[in-house]
């Protein structure tokens, strides 16, 4: 077991990171595209960042992130744990963050977003009071 866990917490550490450097920067990215006038090279450009890095970068490690994540808790036992059960309720309101955000991507590609900078500033911060909670529910597991 002790090299299954090591596996599946490498894997999963890795993968959370990689999802999480997404989660944040693109928000950033429709920060800078808001500014944007529709159908410039800037623009164009904006959605060919957007798409990749959800398409490329965030879903294929969101998906790992699951995965490994459901790997350790089986290797755990840890299902009806207190601490597990109010870490996955989090990591669901990450993937609803996730989802949100792929929908903002296709409004910029289809040039009908309607939110501004200061909308995207804010929800910007959303993934990191998600992380903070994760991060001690699993440290201190309560």
């Amino acid at each position: 077991m002790d090299d299954a866990y090591s596996w599946a917490k490498s894997l999963h550490i890795i993968s959370v990171i990689a999802w999480m450097a997404g989660l944040f920067y693109l928000p950033r990215l429709f920060v800078y595209h808001t500014s944007a006038e529709v159908g410039s090279d800037k623009s164009e450009t904006f959605k060919i960042m957007e798409r990749r890095l959800l398409k490329a970068i965030m879903a294929p490690s969101m998906m790992a992130t699951w995965i490994f994540g459901l790997w350790l808790v089986y290797l755990l036992d840890a299902y009806f744990d207190l601490w597990f059960m109010l870490k996955f309720s989090l990591v669901i309101l990450m993937t609803i963050y996730h989802v949100m955000l792929s929908r903002h991507v296709t409004k910029f590609a289809q040039d009908q977003n309607k939110n501004s900078e200061r909308y995207f500033r804010i929800i910007n911060e959303l993934p990191t009071l998600l992380m903070v909670a994760i991060v001690f529910l699993v440290i201190f597991k309560p």
